[in-house]
């Protein structure tokens, strides 16, 4: 278990200007170039990496807050398998360019994009498929992402000859270095185009509704953040498209209460049955289940029924919580005479003082006068 705020040495109130700064600090002690191929600095560098990309973007670090991380370095705190951050992302946003002074050059990625699923108690207990729609920029369907207009293509960049970047010379605190930075006139993308697509004027993509079929996992619950790799936006000309974040919804169950993995649930039973014992037939998320209730059973005693609680969210354990049922003992606001009379008999057995009949003295005569 890593804790990032240790990584880089920030408390867990930091704010996002102390996550950076700590992190600027540490890459250029850590960069393997500054540290000739370290393979002990280049893990470290990694780590550091990692813990940046979780702890400076809001959610992934509300979600770690919550959750921490599912496996360490190199793993993905969200669901998303090996942790690859990309370094020339964080790099371009931290230092305002690549390490040295490098860019990567290319199609821009599209925008990560979100949305919001419901689902009911038992479809976040089990899992489901949900179909989910909204509207995001899409492939434009005309040129196909190009661009161009229709029977034209994209020219290749006469700045950087169609390599996305040009070269200089710089002077940084590392000493002279030979910096590789974006073509300011294809953007990266090493094309310009001439003859612009005119349903996307350009762009290479427009804004479409799409729909999706997503998993949702066993055992998921409110708060929880699917990432979908690739169904984010779509990036223009080509580019790679963002991520696509589902923030999930479960309504509350009118039977059970989630506490974790496990469910609590209250079994409504009669005084008799608490005091003499009882099979008892009820309905769990599963279906029927039948439990014995023991002689002399106390008003919130409990029975613990192992594995029919909630599945463990996948990569996070394995296996079921449990369905802790508590007993719910339940008086009668009414009793019959002969029900009556048999409780006063025990009470009597039992040598216990209760209070006479409801209907005495006066009252008692009177309807005794009317009687047939």
């Amino acid at each position: 278990m890593v804790d990032y705020y240790e990584v880089l040495g920030v408390a867990r109130s930091a704010s996002a200007e102390d996550i950076k700064r700590s992190y600027r600090k540490l890459a250029r002690q850590l960069h393997p170039d500054v540290n000739g191929g370290d393979k002990d600095a280049e893990n470290r560098f990694k780590l550091v990496t990692e813990a940046y990309d979780t702890l400076s973007d809001p959610e992934k670090r509300r979600q770690y807050d919550l959750y921490g991380s599912s496996g360490g370095a190199g793993s993905d705190p969200f669901g998303g398998g090996p942790f690859q951050p990309n370094f020339t992302d964080i790099f371009q946003t931290v230092f305002g360019q690549g390490f040295g002074g490098q860019e990567a050059p290319g199609p821009r990625r599209g925008e990560d994009m979100e949305t919001a699923v419901n689902l009911t108690f038992e479809e976040a207990v089990f899992g489901c498929q949900k179909e989910i729609s909204l509207k995001m920029p899409t492939t434009c369907p005309t040129c196909s992402g190009s661009g161009a207009k229709v029977g034209t293509s994209p020219t290749v960049c006469a700045q950087c000859q169609g390599s996305g970047s040009v070269k200089r010379v710089t002077q940084s605190f590392l000493g002279r270095m030979v910096t590789t930075m974006t073509c300011d006139v294809c953007h990266g993308e090493g094309k310009v185009i001439t003859d612009l697509c005119p349903d996307c004027r350009g762009e290479g993509r427009k804004t479409l509704e799409r729909h999706f079929t997503i998993e949702v996992p066993p055992g998921a619950d409110n708060g929880l953040v699917l990432r979908l790799t690739g169904k984010g936006a779509a990036a223009p000309r080509g580019g790679q498209p963002g991520s696509l974040y589902v923030h999930v919804n479960v309504a509350p169950s009118q039977r059970f209460e989630r506490q974790g993995n496990d469910l609590w649930m209250q079994l409504p039973l009669s005084y008799v049955q608490a005091a003499l014992g009882a099979q008892v037939e009820f309905e769990s998320l599963d279906g029927p289940e039948t439990i014995e209730v023991a002689p002399g059973t106390q008003p919130g005693a409990t029975v613990h029924l192992k594995g029919k609680g909630v599945p463990v969210l996948s990569g996070r354990g394995r296996g079921r919580g449990d369905l802790i049922v508590a007993m719910d003992v339940q008086m009668p606001k009414e009793l019959s005479e002969e029900e009556e009379g048999l409780l006063r008999q025990l009470a009597e057995l039992r040598g216990e003082q209760v209070l006479g009949h409801h209907e005495h003295g006066i009252f008692s005569k009177l309807k005794s006068a009317f009687k047939p």
